[in-house]
């Protein structure tokens, strides 16, 4: 029968190489950021469609870097292009494109995004692509109110729903 001092060692083996192997995780050489969410946010209220991509720190970053990110458009056409200040403290980093038109349910749409220094050198480059729900045409023609106080928006008076008869619908590729 095993003594309580090999028991011991044993068990404080298994530890260490469970610490080993744990601290082994593979992030990429000189990653500074792991894509941690990202989505399709549908606004009823606001009848606009965007991209939101978050990143998580892996490491303490510089103050001074920029995501440009590189949305692509579902309308076509060239991509969709933000850049945004990466501010150093905060614990991830929201990345949200302007308001879309043409998104498609079940199609995925691709997303580049590049972590520069303040002299413009990337520092990282992340790919990754987004799926919809949803299809764009789910959302109202127009915002269903207006302002921070939530007014009713006049235009839709007599179309609970957001839709407004002959209104023109974006051009969109198939």
């Amino acid at each position: 029968m095993p003594s309580l001092r090999s028991r011991a060692v044993v068990a404080a083996s298994v530890f260490s190489v469970a610490l080993a192997l744990g601290a082994c995780r593979d992030t990429g050489k000189g990653a500074l950021y792991e894509v941690s969410g990202r989505l399709f946010e549908f606004n009823y209220r606001l009848a606009r469609a965007t991209y939101v991509v978050t990143l998580n720190p892996l490491r303490p970053v510089d103050e001074g870097n920029v995501a440009v990110v590189d949305f692509e458009n579902p309308a076509g056409g060239p991509p969709l292009v933000v850049e945004q200040k990466i501010w150093p403290k905060l614990p991830h980093v929201t990345l949200t494109s302007p308001p879309l038109t043409c998104v498609v349910k079940d199609r995925p749409y691709a997303v580049a995004i590049h972590i520069k220094d303040r002299n413009g050198a990337v520092l990282q480059e992340l790919k990754t692509t987004l799926v919809s729900t949803q299809d764009q045409s789910d959302l109202p023609d127009a915002p269903l109110v207006l302002g921070t106080v939530y007014t009713l928006n006049p235009a839709l008076a007599g179309h609970p729903d957001g839709r407004l008869p002959g209104n023109p619908k974006p051009d969109c590729p198939k």
